[in-house]
């Protein structure tokens, strides 16, 4: 072999074994059942503002302590008499009168004293546990993971990928669950651009032959990626790093494959100042980009297997700060998007004059939407998975397939 494609070659070893985990030309992967559902978890980072998301516009104590930073009753997008969305939320607003939107309002966690700090609150988030010495490096994922992995002690899938240049988040870790990381779809490409192995010789040995076994598979299974670029390129996403996500995930959902977490993530959300037009920009770019996905998902015939959970870290201060912006706070709502859902406002708004130190109550714990998700979408008993019992909140339908057999997760972080 000549260096310099021998170079390009071993630049790809890394990756060969994880690119044909999620495509269906994997060498020994299981058969796809077509009954599998996708579960889409859409994680935003830093904190968001839930009364300037989901806006209590009729409660006089919103305007009281957000004399800056309301959002005036008429601009809001209206869902009852009592609350609404961001006015750069139309595109959720429309999911929403299609009953393809949930809001979970008020989610929370028990604690006396809420953690404001973002890596010790989403690692709760992540692990389903509020104390610390109850975290064993495994997330609520990653242990319903483990289940279903003991159910298919064969399987050479990758459970999960990971859709960013930071590390796999704690949610996805198991004992047996395989998480893997991609960064763009580039480094799907790289394998189609370098080219395609010359045909077997038996000559190969050494250095040779282990690169044909590693890489031919993944060539193979990219190229087929690459080969479907123009036909399932849709104009609908945002140009967005977001959008971007959003629309590779879709296309992976599409090609079909066994892996069915994929985790991503929506940055910018800590508007400790100038938060306005920040939160806006974010909230337009979130909506567009869940509602082009489940667009995306309808017009594909899958929106049956696709629900979609968006959540983050923690909420906001009620009372806006010195700096236009707000700071970390407790409560927050909760998006769930898909056909299979059971659409409209869930839980109790918390009460903006009957606050915890200035912080909203938690009235919805977490863990009661996971509970929701492992029993009724995944069919993954959650009492080990959450290290207790708690009763799901009822924002999901059961599963209807005639052959569930296989539970199926999708993540976005």
């Amino acid at each position: 072999m000549k260096r310099r494609t021998f170079l390009q070659r071993s630049s790809l070893v890394s990756l060969a074994p994880f690119v044909p985990a999620f495509l269906p030309q994997a060498a020994g992967a299981m058969t796809a059942e077509t009954d599998d559902r996708i579960l889409v978890v859409l994680q935003l980072n830093g904190g968001n503002d839930g009364l300037n998301t989901v806006v209590p516009f009729a409660d006089e104590h919103y305007a009281k302590h957000r004399p800056g930073l309301k959002i005036d009753t008429d601009d809001v997008l209206k869902l009852n008499e009592s609350i609404g969305l961001h006015p750069q939320m139309k595109p959720l607003a429309d999911l929403f009168e299609a009953s393809k939107l949930a809001i979970v309002n008020g989610v929370g966690y028990p604690n006396p004293n809420p953690n404001r700090s973002h890596f010790e609150s989403m690692d709760i988030w992540h692990s389903a546990r509020l104390n610390e010495s109850d975290r064993t490096g495994h997330g609520w994922l990653g242990r319903a993971v483990d289940t279903q992995r003991d159910q298919h002690t064969n399987s050479t899938d990758s459970d999960a990928v990971f859709i960013g240049d930071a590390e796999i988040p704690v949610a996805l870790r198991g004992r047996r669950a395989n998480a893997i990381s991609l960064n763009s779809e580039a480094e799907l490409r790289l394998f189609a651009s370098v080219g395609k192995p010359a045909a077997k010789s038996n000559n190969d040995q050494g250095i040779t032959a282990f690169l044909r076994r590693t890489v031919d598979p993944s060539y193979t299974a990219a190229q087929k990626f690459a080969e479907s670029a123009p036909a399932a390129k849709n104009g609908n996403y945002p140009g967005s790093d977001l959008g971007k996500k959003m629309e590779l995930l879709s296309r992976m959902i599409k090609l079909g494959g066994n892996t069915r977490i994929f985790y991503a993530s929506q940055g910018g959300y800590d508007t400790h100042y100038a938060q306005r037009m920040n939160h806006g920009n974010l909230r337009r770019d979130f909506s567009r980009s869940v509602a082009a996905f489940q667009k995306d998902m309808d017009e594909s015939g899958l929106a049956e297997r696709v629900t979609l959970l968006a959540f983050s870290e923690f909420g906001r201060r009620v009372a806006e700060n010195g700096s236009a912006g707000t700071d970390h706070g407790t409560a927050r709502p909760v998006f769930l998007a898909g056909a299979k859902i059971k659409p409209g406002l869930h839980g109790t708004y918390p009460s903006l004059s009957d606050l915890d130190d200035g912080d909203l109550k938690m009235t919805v714990d977490f863990r009661s939407i996971y509970s929701a998700l492992l029993r009724n979408w995944l069919q993954v008993t959650d009492n080990s998975v959450l290290n207790g019992t708690f009763a799901p909140i009822n924002v999901i339908q059961k599963p209807g397939f005639s052959n569930f057999k296989r539970s199926a997760m999708l993540f976005c972080h």
